[in-house]
């Protein structure tokens, strides 16, 4: 019978749960569209910062920011007779490996420190070189005769107008440490080829590169490549566990042996750490800086706060004005829902006088609004559900592309010559690094079920009103005041 009446009454009423239906569901696709582009956005800022950061660590203890010393980069000294020379033409070549001038080091006990801190469950040192090869060709300046003897310029130089053509190359190298790879850099690569670094490689010279790096310079496993003038035998390809992202270097290579190479001494640039628990991090990150007040400790957050470009952009409307809107919108939708019902209430005086006259009780009359109201919102949720699914489709089949950036400083091209033989090549410059994310809105059951958890309680605010207003009429006011 319940149900019978139930029926009858929303048929009688349709225009009522059109509207209120209609109002909760528009209200609840917002929710839906707007917390999956939250998640979506989420979700390209953690593969923006995987491009920035380069590995899942919680916090990274880096040296101090330094101003640039004289010089700018890698001095390059060649000796009289160095190179090979042939028709009249010198070609010399030489690799530099170092560290990042604009940024200190650390001293290798950092990592002891780390490590005994409260709330640190894991650390590894790392240390961030640049390897920095200068090749050209010089001619023979012997050959040249004297002023206005009429000698003539060698050949050599573009289009053999006589002169040098120089080139400058260089990659990242990050020496590691093979027996500590469960945090740090390799911890958030997959083995593409070959095997991983361990900890029979120390004092070794081997070497894994990034995957886009070996395809780039034709590099295979068994393949030697020159890191700071010595060879290195590649045993390892590695890539990202993230498809838009590089890792955190080209080349790996034992610590101790990146150390030895470039001559830095017993130094590490970059401690990261992993914390007992997420919540531990803010905890931790304070520890670390009063234990190591000259160095730079950062979090994940800290380096989300610069990201800039269409993602920030996006990320904040999503949080503040869609969050703003999608409250907004719900609660207009539930308070148009609450005054439909009351008035319908109203405009039901006599009904409800007359369920009371014949024996009705005042938790039946208000189970039989609210179960009215009820029915309202989960048509509202189905309704809202299916425009929220169409938009989170749309959204995903149309897969925008955004751009983001972050500020990094990296080593420029040629300089000049100075010193006491080829120097100042390159030195530090800040630049902006761009990465392209897609954004996608994944669906989750968590907000499947938070619609429909909201039509829900919006159908049962409505009726607790609706009801309140029921159960105070009196059967015989009710009957008096439509008779």
């Amino acid at each position: 019978m319940y149900g019978t009446y139930l029926r009858r009454e929303l048929a009688g009423r349709r225009k009522q749960t059109i509207i209120v239906a209609a109002g909760l569901g528009v209200a609840i696709a917002l929710v839906i569209i707007v917390n999956s582009l939250s998640a979506g956005v989420r979700d390209a800022q953690a593969q923006a910062l995987e491009s920035i950061y380069g590995v899942g660590t919680d916090l990274t203890v880096t040296g101090a920011t330094t101003e640039p010393g004289e010089g700018g980069g890698p001095q390059f000294e060649f000796e009289d007779g160095a190179g090979e020379t042939s028709d009249g033409t010198t070609s010399l070549s030489q690799s530099r490996l170092m560290a990042d001038r604009m940024r200190g080091t650390l001293d290798a006990s950092t990592l002891t420190t780390v490590e005994s801190l409260d709330g640190v469950s894991g650390a590894s040192g790392a240390l961030s070189l640049t390897n920095t090869t200068f090749s050209g060709e010089m001619p023979d300046m012997s050959q040249m005769g004297q002023p206005g003897e009429g000698g003539a310029p060698p050949a050599g130089g573009a289009d053999g107008a006589g002169g040098s053509a120089f080139d400058v190359e260089s990659f990242t190298v990050l020496g590691i440490d093979p027996s500590a790879v469960s945090v740090g850099p390799l911890s958030a690569v997959t083995l593409e080829d070959g095997r991983a670094l361990d900890a029979d490689d120390v004092g070794q010279n081997v070497a894994i590169v990034d995957s886009t790096y070996a395809a780039t310079n034709e590099l295979a496993v068994g393949d030697m490549i020159d890191v700071g003038g010595t060879e290195m035998e590649i045993v390892g390809v590695i890539a990202s566990t993230s498809n838009e992202a590089d890792t955190a270097a080209n080349v790996y290579l034992p610590l101790d042996v990146a150390q030895t190479l470039s001559g830095v001494g017993d130094v590490i640039s970059t401690v990261y750490v992993q914390a007992d628990s997420s919540d531990a991090i803010t905890t931790v990150q304070a520890e670390l800086a009063e234990a190591l007040p000259e160095a730079t400790v950062s979090s994940q957050s800290d380096l989300a706060s610069s990201v800039s470009g269409s993602l920030s952009s996006a990320s904040s409307l999503i949080s503040n004005l869609g969050t703003w809107l999608s409250i907004i919108v719900l609660a207009v939708a539930i308070m148009l829902a609450v005054l439909f019902t009351i008035s319908g209430v109203s405009r039901r005086t006599r009904e409800f006088g007359t369920l009371k006259a014949i024996g009705w009780s005042n938790g039946r009359v208000v189970g039989q609004v609210a179960g009215e109201s009820l029915v309202q919102g989960l048509i509202g949720g189905v309704v809202g559900l299916a425009i929220g699914l169409a938009g989170v489709l749309t959204i995903n089949i149309i897969s925008p592309t955004i751009s983001t950036a972050a500020e990094t400083t990296t080593q420029a091209g040629p300089g000049g010559m100075g010193g006491g033989g080829m120097g100042g090549f390159g030195g530090a410059a800040t630049a902006q690094t761009a990465t392209e994310v897609v954004l996608s809105a994944p669906l989750t059951p968590t907000v499947i079920a938070a619609a429909i958890g909201l039509a829900v309680a919006g159908g049962l605010i409505a009726g607790a009103f609706g009801g309140w207003r029921a159960a105070r009429l009196s059967p015989a006011e009710a009957l008096r005041s439509v008779g």
